[in-house]
């Protein structure tokens, strides 16, 4: 997530710049005291919020921001001021947010959590693991093509399993339900697995993979996932979340259900 501040005080552009810093999900803030040059630099540069004075001596917030959305038309804007008397017209140009100050990193949270114009989830490592809607892997951002439905399925298994090790005979449980495990479901789990290390290796992310013996987990820190970010409350992946998770499995039901309890308790609790 990157951000601008625009405003022509020097403490304020200070003050608000530490608060900001208290917020993981930002991964760059750049300050101006002149708005020219933060125009400027939005014709450079993608930027998914500023934040911005009202009552500045070469430019209002107002005209800025008017300014800032015929360059960038997808950038939040959400004003930071003393004065309550410009909030219609703030919100009259689509304002994502209006927070008088003093401010707190608390009150700034709330406004990057509902954000007029959603930030997308940006992909931290080059293994991407989409998990809400159907299950789907993306390396270099483009889709791991799987040779067998099966080896997919096991792959989705391990990452709902969050690095926690899985024998062959809880996943021939999970891929054939109801069948009974012997000699011959074995030797088809066996296979299924050496299908799916295939297709890792072939997209050369075998890394992600733990295997001993009779064992099996996906390590966790070596790919990005939407999934993980949610249970960390990063809120990038939370404003993606909605309401569904690896649809295409009847397994990931009880994870379904675990994510709703937790997004329930918690509007429930800001209540």
């Amino acid at each position: 997530m990157n951000i601008i501040v625009v405003d022509d005080e020097p403490i304020a552009l200070k003050n608000m710049n530490e608060k900001l810093l208290y917020i993981s999900e930002i991964e760059e803030i750049t300050l101006f005291d002149e708005p020219q040059s933060a125009l400027n630099y939005l014709k450079e540069h993608s930027v998914d919020i500023a934040f911005l004075d009202i009552e500045m001596y070469d430019m209002s917030g107002l005209e800025f921001a008017l300014l800032a959305k015929n360059i960038l038309p997808n950038i939040n804007i959400i004003f930071v001021t003393g004065y309550s008397e410009y909030a219609v017209d703030a919100f009259s140009i689509h304002a994502s947010g209006y927070l008088l100050k003093p401010v707190t990193v608390e009150r700034i949270k709330k406004e990057i959590e509902n954000l007029r114009i959603p930030i997308t989830l940006k992909p931290k490592n080059r293994i991407f693991i989409h998990t809400f809607g159907n299950f789907e892997v993306f390396v270099d951002k483009k889709p791991l093509i799987f040779s067998r439905a099966k080896s997919k399925e096991l792959l989705a298994y391990l990452v709902d399993r969050k690095g926690t090790s899985v024998t062959i005979a809880e996943i021939a449980a999970v891929l054939w339900e109801d069948r009974e495990y012997n000699r011959s479901l074995q030797n088809q789990t066996q296979t299924v697995i050496s299908n799916m290390m295939k297709t890792m290796k072939d997209a050369n992310i075998e890394h992600i993979i733990v295997k001993k013996w009779n064992n099996i987990a996906v390590d966790i820190t070596k790919f990005d996932c939407d999934y993980y970010n949610m249970l960390t409350w990063d809120m990038m992946a939370v404003n993606t979340y909605s309401g569904e998770y690896m649809t295409n499995y009847s397994w990931a039901e009880l994870t379904t259900g675990m994510l709703y309890q937790k997004t329930f308790n918690q509007c429930y609790c800001e209540k």
